[in-house]
C-alpha cells in the first residue's frame, strides 16, 4: 500500500423513489435518514473523498448532508437512469483527487457498515483484483469497488445501466466480500414497514 492514492466513495442518491411515493433518501432508520446514515458510514471508513450524487428532490434532500465533509453534485440527467449518476459522481471525484479506486454505494441499503466498506478496500489491496463486489443472494452487486483501470467503463456506461453490468462483463476479474444483508434494499412502503418491525 506504499504510495497508494486514496480510494474515493460515490454515494448514489439521485433517484425519484417512485415506488415509495416519497423521497426514500429522507426516510428514517435508527434515528437518521437513509442518506445521512450512509454518508456518515462512508465518512467513518478508510475512504476519501466522498461524493454524494443528488438528482430528484435535490433541494429537499441536500440539507441532510450539507453540513458534512462531502462534495455534493447534482445530476440534472437523473431521469436517464443510474448510469448517468455514476458518470456524474466519478467525474466529480476525478476532478477532486487522483484515486486508486472508487467504491459505489446506494443510499437504500440500510445495513451498509464501515466494516463492509473497509473489507472491500482491504480485499482490493490483498488480491490485486480490479473489481471487488458484495455477494448476497447468490449474486454480485454494490457496494462494489472499481479500480482506476475500470473507471472508463463506468464513465461510458449506458445511462440506463447500473454498475452490475460492468461486474458481469468482467466477472473473471472480480473478487468478493460477503454482505448477506446487502440483499435488503428499500423500494416500497411495505419493505420500509418490514424494516422497522
Amino acid at each position: 500500500m506504499k504510495n497508494a492514492q486514496p480510494i474515493g466513495i460515490v454515494i448514489l442518491a439521485a433517484g425519484a423513489s417512485t415506488r415509495m411515493g416519497t423521497p426514500k433518501q429522507l426516510l428514517h432508520f435508527r434515528g437518521r435518514s437513509f442518506l445521512r446514515h450512509t454518508t456518515e458510514i462512508a465518512l467513518a471508513s478508510v475512504c476519501e473523498p466522498i461524493v454524494v450524487v443528488l438528482g430528484a428532490n435535490a433541494l429537499q434532500i441536500r440539507n441532510e448532508v450539507a453540513t458534512l465533509s462531502v462534495t455534493i453534485v447534482e445530476n440534472h440527467h437523473w431521469r436517464q437512469g443510474m448510469g448517468s449518476s455514476i458518470q456524474a459522481g466519478i467525474k466529480t471525484l476525478e476532478s477532486l483527487h487522483n484515486t486508486d479506486a472508487v467504491v459505489l454505494l446506494l443510499c437504500d441499503q440500510p445495513f451498509i457498515s464501515v466494516d463492509i466498506i473497509n473489507q472491500l478496500v482491504e480485499t482490493f489491496y490483498t488480491t490485486g483484483k480490479p473489481i471487488i463486489a458484495s455477494e448476497y443472494k447468490q449474486t454480485l452487486g454494490v457496494p462494489a469497488l472499481f479500480s482506476r483501470e475500470i473507471l472508463p467503463e463506468l464513465i461510458n456506461l449506458n445511462t440506463a445501466s447500473g454498475a452490475k453490468q460492468v461486474i458481469q462483463k468482467y466477472k473473471n476479474l472480480v473478487d468478493k466480500v460477503s454482505f448477506e444483508l446487502g440483499a435488503i434494499d428499500i423500494d416500497t412502503p411495505e419493505e420500509y414497514e418490514q424494516l422497522n418491525i
